[in-house]
């Protein structure tokens, strides 16, 4: 019953091709949430490879219908001993987008690619690769202890994360008995760098919202009418510019928490975080001032311009477009008035 005994086990599973084989049957679905044409795709990566895996090594499983009419959810209990602790654990079977042409000749995302000690494919590493991790992990410990863990485990897998996990909230509260457990422990997001491990204790929230300027009915020439009529991609650039400013510090302060408590400041400063430490050189003067890179990093708040939309980015035309539309996001920390986003915004805007 060695924890070495289990590690080596696990060293032979991936010597010989079966974790890589797990893993590219799973890379193989194209379970997009963002594409509501592969909707059947995320219910079968649950059904086909997420729930068989998890039956095989005792879990009791059942299909969750999610609220928000997105994708659905799968829960999975095993259960050793009323007075033994409880294991909570997470993933989530969507991707994003595979965006097929963006990807280098010879790989796809589609299709599990290793080059090296680098593996390749939509979802290898968010987040198909860390659960994939967990279950083996997890099927081996219970082959070396003879069929017993010695804590009870329970799974909730999610299919709309990477769409800002529809139904979710509401999922946790209907079944907030089912989901109790002692520890939550998930893998999902970066480590440091690829060398050093990362355990995170806390993570910044995510706040989605769109901003529009809707102008008029149609584009106007600009030859005949630039002057005399506002152009809403101006309008909204300038107003995106009154929220974060040309070196990303935000602007609209409600927007931000008060300050980074001492605890966080002394976890973030052991962290060393340095301008190419997390593998790709930092933009050091980007962010609050005043902070260390670090503290920009996982203790403050940003606002961010996921896309901007204003007439026919690939086919421009001598015309003011109609309207213009941004899709932001706010990543906060605690003490951060989320709730109330939308009215801040609106206060801020007028």
């Amino acid at each position: 019953m060695s924890k070495q005994q289990a590690l080596a086990n696990v060293r032979q599973y991936l010597a010989e091709g079966h974790f890589e084989a797990d893993l590219r049957r799973r890379i193989a679905i194209r379970s997009e949430s963002q594409n509501p044409g592969q909707a059947h795709e995320l219910t079968r990566y649950l059904q086909q490879e997420i729930q068989p895996a998890l039956i095989a090594m005792g879990f009791e499983c059942q299909m969750l219908d999610n609220p928000s009419g997105a994708g659905p959810l799968l829960f999975a209990s095993r259960h050793e001993g009323a007075d033994l602790p409880t294991v909570l654990t997470y993933g989530h079977g969507d991707v994003v987008l595979g965006y097929d042409e963006q990807w280098r000749e010879g790989l796809s995302p589609w299709a599990l690619s290793v080059e090296g000690d680098r593996w390749y494919g939509r979802g290898t590493a968010d987040n198909k690769g860390q659960h994939s991790v967990n279950l083996t992990a997890l099927e081996h410990v219970i082959k070396q202890r003879e069929g017993r863990l010695g804590f009870n485990v329970k799974v909730l897998f999610e299919t709309g994360e990477e769409c800002g996990s529809p139904g979710l909230r509401e999922i946790c509260t209907l079944h907030r008995e089912l989901l109790q457990a002692d520890v939550f422990i998930a893998s999902d997001g970066p480590r440091l760098n690829d060398s050093r491990p990362t355990i995170f204790l806390g993570s910044r929230g995510s706040a989605l919202f769109s901003l529009e300027v809707n102008a008029r009915d149609k584009g106007l020439h600009s030859g005949n009418w630039g002057g005399v009529m506002s152009n809403p991609a101006v309008v909204l650039a300038n107003a995106l510019a009154s929220l974060v400013d040309k070196d990303g510090r935000i602007r609209c302060r409600t927007l931000v928490p008060d300050a980074i408590p001492d605890s966080v400041r002394e976890a973030i400063r052991d962290l060393d975080i340095h301008p190419r430490s997390l593998g790709r050189e930092l933009d050091v003067d980007w962010g609050e001032p005043g902070l260390t890179l670090g503290e920009r990093l996982f203790g403050w708040n940003t606002v961010e311009i996921l896309a901007f939309i204003a007439g026919n980015p690939t086919k421009p035309v001598n015309a003011i477009p109609p309207r213009a539309t941004a899709h932001c996001q706010l990543r906060f920390v605690v003490g951060t008035d989320w709730q109330n986003l939308q009215k801040l915004l609106r206060q801020h805007l007028d």
